[in-house]
Parts: structure tokens; sequence; C-alpha cells
């Protein structure tokens, strides 16, 4: 007889359906996770008014998210394995949902912060699940359709999640965003309950053989990246020799975390990043885009919120409607291109993803007060289409040919370092926006707008087009072939 809830005994159940309908749950605590992510952003301003805190101060509602999310994501082969999909996934949704309503009540930006740490761990584990049942549960000549289905779901979230948002930030304040995870969480939960599996990946029962979890690793692993960004925070303050020794703590911890991991795989332990996984040359590559346009995605996330309220005097429910055509065409763009990314090539389809990203961000340097709003949603729409090519095609193309027993852990590490360079983007664009707004002579603080401050938000803007085009010398790399590492 089946165990009940295995995923022998759903697929008996439910039949070829069952696949579909698991990839239909898991991309609802996504789309709650995502939004988590993103929406917050809107109520930035609205936010640092109410607590009286600087830029400086407010940015790390994004970035402590981020950080926290980042880190997590290298935890999710071993829950998955330790406790099973079920378990995993339901205890993510309802921290994710425990946080959301906690954040939204609490009067303290303290409490604030802790919130978005929660809300970042939960997400961090969700975020690489779907990719994960995708390359396993889907046949290669599905994985296309299926990336495209999930692709466009989840990206409908933050499309819409700015413009309900905005109206919200208006109509009541900002703790409205916390809320708008509550019913994506609670469908997850009750869909979770019927279509996920109690099994791990690959139909084995959960707690096979009690994997152990590589603390030093995930220690490692987070110390070094609250080293890095507090450095980068240190360094616009102007305290370098602070800052110098953050970085360098960093960069120890990196070598450290490199050498750690050699040392668990040469003892036959469970590393937490398995790093035969960069010899397959396309996953290398890949993993070295997801870090670069991870900051220029996630940087512009940011930015563009602030620029239009802050930068051009639009009010919060403004922007989300200027922002709503181009994530409605984001949700089209993976929908076709998606359909395509397991037949085409990676690299073709990533690299003209980056230069309409990098082109989108170069234009804004045209923008001042009397450009037209029109000329705002083109320009972001057509950002948002290149996001529309890198998204569905970075993961498959990176994974393609890969040992299944590494896919987890694969798309753990490339979440990460996309996480990683987001994290750090963020940090970055506010760093570097408040020390160009100073020497502009101009501040945040100051509620008029002007021709210095929009030069300062110019600055932002052409060092996200830079790096954009940096990803490109290692997206044209992914079409290498390569053995798949042992």
């Amino acid at each position: 007889m089946l165990e009940r809830g295995s995923l022998a005994d759903l697929q008996s159940r439910y039949g070829t359906r069952h696949r579909w309908l698991l990839l239909t749950t898991v991309m609802i605590g996504s789309m709650a996770a995502i939004m988590s992510s993103t929406i917050m952003n809107v109520g930035i301003p609205d936010m640092s008014l109410q607590f009286g805190i600087g830029q400086e101060l407010a940015q790390w509602v994004s970035s402590s998210f981020m950080v926290a999310m980042t880190v997590s994501m290298l935890t999710t082969p071993w829950l998955l394995a330790r406790f099973g999909y079920r378990t995993t996934y339901l205890g993510c949704m309802l921290v994710l949902l425990s946080a959301g309503i906690a954040g939204g009540l609490s009067t303290d930006y303290n409490l604030v912060l802790t919130a978005r740490v929660i809300e970042g761990l939960a997400a961090g584990v969700v975020q690489p699940i779907p990719a994960i049942i995708i390359l396993r549960a889907f046949d290669t000549s599905e994985q296309g359709r299926a990336n495209s289905f999930f692709g466009m779901g989840v990206v409908l979230a933050p499309a819409l999640g700015p413009s309900i948002g905005g109206l919200l930030v208006d109509w009541m304040s900002w703790r409205a965003l916390f809320f708008m995870v509550v019913p994506f969480c609670l469908i997850s939960i009750w869909m979770a309950l019927r279509y996920v599996p109690t099994t791990a990946p690959g139909g084995v029962s959960a707690n096979h053989g009690k994997p152990s979890l590589d603390l030093g690793g995930l220690a490692l692993a987070t110390v070094g990246t609250l080293c890095l960004l507090n450095g980068l925070v240190m360094l616009h303050s102007g305290n370098v020799t602070t800052s110098a020794a953050l970085v360098g703590a960093a960069a120890l911890c990196t070598a450290g975390f490199v050498m750690w991991q050699r040392v668990q795989t040469q003892n036959d332990g469970k590393p937490l990043m398995n790093l035969g996984l960069f010899a397959h040359r396309p996953f290398a590559m890949g993993t070295t885009v997801a870090f670069i346009y991870g900051i220029a995605m996630f940087g512009s996330t940011y930015l563009l919120p602030l620029y239009l309220q802050l930068g051009l005097g639009l009010s919060p429910s403004y922007v989300g409607t200027l922002l709503l055509p181009s994530g409605l065409l984001l949700a089209f763009t993976i929908a076709i291109v998606g359909r395509y990314s397991s037949t085409h090539p990676t690299h073709l389809m990533v690299s003209f993803g980056l230069v309409l990203l990098a082109l989108s961000f170069a234009l804004m340097l045209t923008v001042n007060l009397q450009t037209g709003l029109w000329v705002l949603v083109a320009f972001a729409i057509l950002g948002r289409v290149g996001l529309g090519f890198i998204l569905p095609s970075l993961n498959i193309g990176a994974m393609r040919g890969m040992d299944s027993s590494l896919i987890p852990q694969g798309a753990s590490v490339i979440n990460f370092l996309r996480m990683l360079g987001g994290a750090a983007g963020v940090s970055l664009c506010g760093i570097l926006l408040e020390w160009r707004l100073a020497v502009h002579g101009d501040s945040l603080t100051n509620s008029s707008t002007s021709a210095m401050r929009l030069a300062a938000f110019d600055e932002v803007f052409l060092m996200l087009a830079f790096v954009c085009m940096l990803a490109l010398l290692a997206a044209w790399r992914i079409r290498q072939p390569s053995q798949s590492p042992d």
C-alpha cells in the first residue's frame, strides 16, 4: 500500500495533473514571497516620515529582508531532504504569514526590521523549490511550458503589487503592505495540504539517512554576507577604517567558506554548497550572470519607486499606476519566452535581455522635470521586457545537462548568488544615491524636487547600466558545452 501523502500516492490519485497542481501550489507561495520582497519599496518614504529615519537607515527595510532571504536559500536542499516538501513548504508559509501580520501591527522600527528578517528567512527557503520541481517533475519537452506558466504567474504578483500597494499607502499607510501576503499564504497552505508530497526530492522518504546541516558553512556564509553589506554602509558614512575591516572580514569568510566546503567534501560530509557544481561551465557562467544582474534588477526595483516619488514628486498610488504596464508586459514576455527557454540558445536570450535592461537604465539620463510620463512608462517597459528574456532562461540554461542529484543544490546556489547580488545592489544604490546627493548639494529630506536631485539619480542609473554590460561577458560563455560534474 502506498504511503498516504507520498509522491507516488498523489501521482496515483491525480495522475498526470499532479505535477501541474504541485507547480501551481508552489507558484502561489512564491508569489507571496516575491511580493513581500518588492512591495515594501513603495512604502519606504511613508515609513521614513513616520519613524523619523534617514534614507541610509530606511533602505535596511529592503536590505535586511534580502540578506535573510539570501542566506536561508542555502538550507533548502537540507530541509527538503530532512523534512520533505510538505513540512518544509507549510512551515515557510506559516512563518511568512505570521511575520506579515506582526510587521503590519508593529509600532517600533526595530520590530518592523525583525519582521522583515523573519519574512526573508521563510521566503528564501521557498525560492529554489519551483526550479527543483520543474527540472525533476517535467520532461525536457515540457520544461519550457512549465517555466512559462510559473514565470507568468509569479511575475503578476509584483506587477500588480506596487499598483495596489501604492493605493493602499495613500488610503491607509505602509502597514497595509505587510498584510497583502496574507491571502496568498492562506491559499497556498490549503493547497499544500492536498497536493504537496510528504516525500523529499526524488520521491524518497523524508529524513532519509537523517542528513546533517552544515552549520559551519552556514555560519561563514551568514557572517560574510553581513560583513560585506555593513562594510558598504560604513564606507558611505565615512568610517573608512571600519569599512575596510568589515570588507576584509567578508573576504576572509569567503575564503574560509570555500576551504570548509572542500574539507566537508573530502571527509564525505554534506557540504552546504557542492563546489563540484562549478565544474559545469554553463552553471559557473550562469551563476556569475545571476550575481551581476541581481545587483541591477533588485537595485533598480529599489531605486525606481524612489526616483518617481522623491525625484519627480509623484504620489505612491501614481507610481504604482505608472509601473503597472511594465509589470504586465513582463508577465506576458515571460509567458512567450518561457516556452522556448528549454529549446533555444540560453546565451542569446540572456544576452539580449541584458542589453535591453542596460539600455533602459541608460535612457533614464534623458529624463528631466519636463519629460512626459509616457516616456518613463516606455523606459520601464523596455527594462521589464529585458528581464522577461533573462528570468525564464537562466536557471534552465545553467543547469541543463547537470546530474539530477545536483539539481536541488544547483537551484539553491544560483538563487543564493542572485539574491546576494540583489542585497548588495540595494545597499549600493542607497549608498551611492546618498553620496551623489551630497555632492550635488541636495538631500532626500528636502521636500522639493530639483535638477540636482535628478542628476544624482542619473548617476546611479548609469552605474546599473554598466553592471548589466559587465554581465554580458559571462552570459555569452553560457553557450560553452561542459561535462556534468561527478
